[in-house]
C-alpha cells in the first residue's frame, strides 16, 4: 500500500509538471507568433527571440498596407556617440511557424532621428526635430541573379543592408543566405516644412495624415497644432492647442474635427482652430480625483464594424504602453462615429492603479462606456 501511494503521488506530480509544460509552452508560441512581445514569464522572467533587432533605439513603427512592408525608425540624434540615425524597411515571413523580420533596406537619415512617422500612400512624414520631412519610397525587385552586396548602394545612393532574420547580423563568413530576387527600396525626399518653433527644445512629437490625405496634421512641443494642405504643404492653420506639449493629435473621417493630447491633462476636440469641447472622462466616477490620469498617445481609425463588436475588439488591440484615442464610423448606423480614449495613471505607484479605456459618442463626445484595461501602462492603440 505504502508503494501504491508512493508510485501514485510520483505519477499525479510528473502529469501536473507534462500539463504546465504544454501549457506554458503553448503561450510562448502564441505569444511569439504574434510578433507583439519579446518576454514573457515561464518559472521566472524568459526572453524571446526578438521579431528584430536595430543597431539603434528604435522610436516608431508602422505597417504599409499597400505592401505588407514593416516601417521602423530612429536612431542616436545628433549626438556623437557612432550611433546611425535612419529608416528602416522589414519584410515579415513565416519560418516554421514563427514570424521573422528581414531588412530590406536601410535609409540613413544623416544626424537626425526619425521620432514619429506617419504613411500616406507612398510618403513617409517623418518627424526629425523641428521639422515634418517627406520621403517618397519605392519598392523595386532585382532580378540579374546577383546577390545584395552589405556595403552597396542602391541607384539613389541609399545604402542597401544586408538582409537580418531574428535580428541577427548578416556577414561576409557566414549567416543568413540571401535570394537571387531580392526586394529593395528606392527613397527620396520630397519636401521639409517647420514643424515646431519651441524656442529652447523644438520638436516634432506627432503628425497624422487625413483619411482622404488632403490634409497632414502636426504637433509639438510648442503646444500648437499646424494643419497642412497635402500634398503642396501650405500651411492652413496654426493655433495654440495645449500649455506645454502635444503628445498626439487625430482628426475624424470627414475631417470636421480634430482631436489633440497634451501634457496639460487635457484631451480636446477642435473645429477648424475653435475649441468644440474638453471631455471629462472621470465626471460620474467620484473615486477618480483631478489630475491623477492624464492623456498621452492617440490613433484614427476609420471602422467598419458591427457597434456591438467595436468595443470589444478594441480592447484586444492594445498592443504598447501609454494613452489613446481614435475615431471609428460604426457600420449599422452611417452617421454614427466613436471615439476611443485610454488613460493612464500620471504616476506610478509600486502598486499601480488600473488604465482606463473609454468609449465616446462621436458627435456629443459624452463617454458611453468606461472598463479597466490592466496596470500596464499602455502607449499606443489600434483599431482596425
Amino acid at each position: 500500500m505504502f508503494f501504491f501511494v508512493v508510485w501514485l503521488s510520483i505519477s499525479c506530480a510528473l502529469f501536473a509538471l507534462l500539463y504546465y509544460a504544454i501549457v506554458t509552452a503553448s503561450s510562448i508560441f502564441r505569444f511569439c507568433s504574434t510578433g507583439l512581445l519579446c518576454h514573457t514569464d515561464t518559472m521566472g522572467r524568459r526572453k524571446l527571440p526578438d521579431l528584430y533587432c536595430a543597431p539603434f533605439p528604435l522610436y516608431t513603427v508602422k505597417v504599409h498596407r499597400e505592401t505588407g512592408l514593416v516601417i521602423t525608425a530612429g536612431g542616436g540624434g545628433a549626438s556623437k556617440t557612432g550611433i546611425k540615425n535612419g529608416v528602416h524597411f522589414l519584410g515579415l515571413e513565416l519560418v516554421g511557424g514563427r514570424h521573422s523580420a528581414t531588412l530590406l533596406h536601410s535609409h540613413d537619415t544623416d544626424t537626425r532621428a526619425t521620432m514619429n512617422l506617419a504613411l500616406g500612400g507612398d510618403v513617409i512624414a517623418a518627424g526629425q526635430d523641428a521639422n515634418c520631412c517627406l520621403m517618397r519610397f519605392k519598392q523595386r525587385s532585382v532580378k540579374d541573379g546577383r546577390k545584395p552586396s552589405a556595403k552597396g548602394a542602391g541607384d539613389d545612393g541609399e545604402q542597401t543592408a544586408p538582409r537580418r532574420r531574428g535580428g541577427r547580423r548578416q556577414t561576409e563568413g557566414g549567416g543568413d543566405e540571401t535570394r537571387d530576387e531580392t526586394p529593395q527600396m528606392s527613397v527620396e525626399t520630397v519636401g521639409e516644412v517647420c514643424s515646431d518653433s519651441n524656442p529652447t527644445d523644438p520638436l516634432q512629437k506627432c503628425v497624422r495624415f487625413s483619411a482622404d490625405l488632403s490634409l497632414l496634421l502636426t504637433g509639438g512641443t510648442d503646444g500648437h497644432v499646424r494643419v497642412w494642405e497635402y500634398p503642396a504643404m501650405k500651411e492652413k492653420l496654426d493655433f495654440k492647442a495645449h500649455e506645454g506639449e502635444i503628445e498626439d493629435l487625430d482628426i475624424s473621417p470627414d475631417n470636421k474635427q480634430v482631436v489633440t493630447v497634451g501634457r496639460d491633462f487635457g484631451c480636446s476636440v477642435w473645429s477648424n482652430d475653435q475649441l468644440v469641447v474638453g471631455l471629462r472622462w472621470h465626471d460620474n466616477m467620484p473615486h477618480i480625483a483631478e489630475k491623477t490620469y492624464r492623456y498621452q498617445a492617440c490613433r484614427q481609425v476609420l471602422f467598419f464594424l458591427c457597434a456591438a463588436k467595436v468595443i470589444m475588439l478594441s480592447m484586444l488591440m492594445l498592443i504598447c504602453y501609454g494613452y489613446d484615442y481614435g475615431f471609428a464610423k460604426v457600420e449599422d448606423k452611417s452617421d454614427a462615429l466613436r471615439l476611443y480614449t485610454v488613460q493612464i495613471p500620471h504616476k506610478r505607484d509600486r502598486r499601480p492603479p488600473p488604465c482606463y479605456l473609454t468609449k465616446w459618442d462621436g458627435r456629443s463626445f459624452l463617454p458611453l462606456l468606461t472598463k479597466t484595461c490592466g496596470t500596464e501602462v499602455i502607449s499606443c492603440l489600434a483599431v482596425r
